[in-house]
């Protein structure tokens, strides 16, 4: 078993399962594209990477006739163009109950870059096993962020020999930002903007995934020590890791919203399909007692 670990003095924060997002609005449903900061296609110019698909976005007929089928008889159908005809204007066809609206319409909706990067840009040294179309199924990529570095990781879907490689990695210092999206299906997407600006648009394996990866992202990086907590938030972190196996690691956030978030983990138990997860986890206020949750607590 080959298992990436920090180097001596590197924490690590999270590592969690990651790909390239994939488009949710009718438009662009299950396709994604490879940008540079004029909209062109890239896919051919990015060095090593092997031929992936080919996407074209759904025009208005086709939303039509695909919304048409599933209804399955004519006379929804003429409901339906008026409907999708009237959703075309917010740009979420098709999508409106699940989705909302999106923030970035020409991103989401009208197409779906998750790589946007000029020539010598960060972006486009992103690995391309981050595409779930080009790598093979047996394989997994994992976002690990350290207190040092962001690395992309490549491993087998084999929980007995994940068999680690470091794929791509870079400073923290080169991140400007990770922002969560709100138009994105499971609540699963994120972007990563680089200090070049260049950017990439990913998805966690779920919704926790997603929240570790950006919290851990999080400039400056709001980790307390033990000793900074309240005495009885000390001692709601003792109850926490209570009756959990020894030499797991403890990471404490302060929320902007001044809540505590603990989780405990074991960091050498690596699970393929989702990365390293909390075996334990609290939300709590100055007290240690259970908090009432607020937006971007956890």
């Amino acid at each position: 078993m080959t298992i990436w670990r920090p180097e001596a003095g590197e924490l690590l924060i999270a590592r969690s399962a990651v790909s390239f997002a994939t488009g949710a609005a009718t438009p662009v449903q299950n396709m994604r594209w490879f940008r540079d900061s004029d909209r062109t296609d890239i896919q051919d110019d990015l060095p090593g990477w092997p031929e992936g698909p080919r996407f074209t976005a759904r025009g208005k007929s086709e939303r039509r006739v695909r919304s048409a089928a599933k209804f399955g008889a004519s006379v929804l159908f003429v409901a339906a163009v008026g409907v999708l005809e009237s959703l075309a204007g917010s740009g979420s066809t098709g999508n409106v109950a699940t989705l909302g609206r999106p923030e970035e319409p020409e991103n989401e909706v009208e197409d779906f870059p998750v790589m946007w990067a000029a020539p010598g840009t960060l972006a486009r040294t992103l690995p391309w096993q981050l595409d779930p179309a080009r790598r093979p199924e047996t394989d997994r990529t994992h976002l690990v962020v350290t207190d040092r570095r962001v690395l992309v990781l490549g491993l087998l879907n084999d929980e007995d020999d994940p068999f680690d490689e470091v794929l791509w990695e870079t400073g923290r210092s080169n991140i400007a930002a990770a922002t969560r999206k709100k138009f994105s299906r499971n609540d699963t997407d994120f972007t990563i903007a680089f200090t070049d600006g260049s950017w990439c648009r990913l998805a966690g394996w779920n919704g926790t995934c997603r929240d570790d990866a950006t919290r851990a992202l999080e400039d400056p990086l709001p980790l307390l020590d033990p000793d900074d907590l309240t005495p009885g938030q000390q001692q709601a972190v003792r109850k926490l890791v209570e009756g959990e196996e020894p030499g797991g690691s403890l990471l404490i956030h302060r929320r902007p919203s001044g809540n505590v978030y603990v989780t405990y983990r074991l960091d050498d138990r690596v699970d393929p399909l989702y990365g390293i997860d909390s075996v334990a986890f609290k939300l709590m206020d100055h007290d240690g007692e259970n908090a009432t949750f607020h937006d971007g607590d956890i």
